[in-house]
């Protein structure tokens, strides 16, 4: 098996001492530590279900409602504040608006508008042809005399005057010239430049050859002995680096191994042989205590709370039983129960009462309207009517007649057979 390999450290293992050296005294200290933060821990959790289950839920509804009272308020007032300055904007600025248009602008501008439609409107439409038909006439006569003054002569000078000398005494003899002179002229020279250009040429060609021809022999032996001197220059430079090279390894693969033995492996060895014990047992301790202090604290939870069952709970309940239960039922039985069936014989009084007192108005209102007006047909159309009477052999209803019994119609068939 390769040595390098990591293996599982056994904790009774004979190279891992320190655990067992440590184990009992890392354990007695961390519960010291533990059990007063688990018990501080166990009340604060039992404080904070009481107050969620007693506390937070009333606070709640009472701070829902004190919002909704507040929201009602707010409601009640901006509406109010609306209100006034509703009132306000009608009172001080709408209500003397509408008057001051109704009473002032509306007749103001009516008069306005009588004014520009009866006397501006004809008058403007007379001073506007008058000043249309002055200004037609005027322009028509300045038309003609600039068309007689200005125009009619210069028409005269361009085409019997200028139009002729320009073509006979410029155009005519310029092109005669182009034509007879500059033309053999330009040419001529034309084929001169052409030949010269092409002398000139092949001169400066055999001079440019002859040129490149030497400097690029000259740049050929440049080029030779450079490289010459680089490549000595490239083998003495990569001795020197080869062997800076070598030092250089020497030196990394030297410190690197004194670091390894003097650094990482003290360390190594001091994570894996103690550091790593030890923080396991620490946290193994924690987790063990962490349990312990919890069934401490429960105990000493359930012990408080049989003591406040015994000296408060037991007395309370029974004085509840004893004294408040009798109590209560003397109370209910003698003054809460006669109390209630008063209340309830007072109120059902009170609605006959009433009943009685509404039945009396609503007849007497009937029989004086009757009076006043007379006879059963003249009724008010809001006056509640009795239900109208079947006759005897018939569907149809008569207001008049009187309601017959459920047995007449067998007495007449017993007297019919009779």
């Amino acid at each position: 098996m390769d040595d390098r390999t990591p293996q599982p450290l056994d904790r009774y293992a004979p190279e891992t001492a320190l655990t067992r050296l440590i184990r009992i005294p890392v354990r007695i200290v961390v519960l010291v530590v533990v059990l007063p933060v688990r018990m501080v821990w166990d009340l604060l959790a039992a404080g904070w279900y009481a107050v969620d289950r007693t506390v937070l839920p009333p606070l709640r509804r009472a701070l829902e409602a004190s919002a909704g009272a507040l929201g009602r308020g707010l409601e009640w007032l901006f509406a109010s504040v609306g209100r006034v300055l509703g009132w306000l904007i009608a009172a001080l600025v709408l209500i003397p608006l509408r008057w001051l248009y109704a009473s002032v602008l509306t007749p103001l501008g009516h008069g306005l508008r009588w004014i520009a439609t009866a006397l501006l409107a004809p008058a403007a439409r007379g001073l506007g042809a008058g000043l249309a038909w002055l200004f037609t006439k005027a322009g028509q006569g300045a038309a003609w005399l600039f068309t007689a003054l200005v125009v009619a002569p210069v028409v005269g000078l361009w085409r019997y005057v200028l139009v002729p000398v320009a073509r006979y005494g410029v155009a005519v003899p310029l092109v005669w010239l182009y034509g007879a002179v500059l033309t053999p002229v330009g040419r001529g020279t034309d084929w001169v430049l052409g030949k010269v250009w092409d002398a000139a040429a092949w001169i400066v060609g055999g001079v440019w050859r002859g040129t490149v021809w030497v400097l690029g022999g000259v740049w050929q032996g440049v080029a030779w002995v450079l490289g010459g001197v680089g490549r000595g220059l490239a083998w003495v430079l990569g001795g020197l680096w080869s062997v800076l090279a070598a030092v250089g390894r020497g030196l990394w693969v030297t410190v690197a191994w004194l670091g390894m033995k003097l650094l990482v492996a003290p360390a190594s060895w001091a994570y894996r042989r103690i550091l790593t014990p030890v923080g396991r047992e620490i946290a193994e301790a924690a987790r063990v205590a962490w349990r312990i202090a919890g069934y401490l604290s429960r105990a000493v939870g359930r012990g408080v709370a049989w003591l406040a069952r015994h000296l408060i709970g037991v007395p309370a309940a029974w004085v509840y039983r004893t004294v408040c239960t009798p109590v209560g039922h003397l109370v209910r039985d003698g003054l809460w129960a006669p109390a209630r069936r008063a209340a309830a014989e007072a109120g059902r009084a009170a609605r006959s009462a009433l009943a009685t007192a509404r039945e009396t108005v609503r007849q007497a209102r009937r029989d004086a309207w009757r009076a006043l007006v007379g006879g059963a047909g003249g009724a008010r159309s809001g006056e509640p009517r009795g239900v109208p009477a079947r006759t005897l052999g018939s569907t149809t209803t008569v207001p008049s007649a009187v309601q017959a019994s459920e047995t007449s119609l067998l007495g007449e068939k017993l007297v019919k057979r009779g």
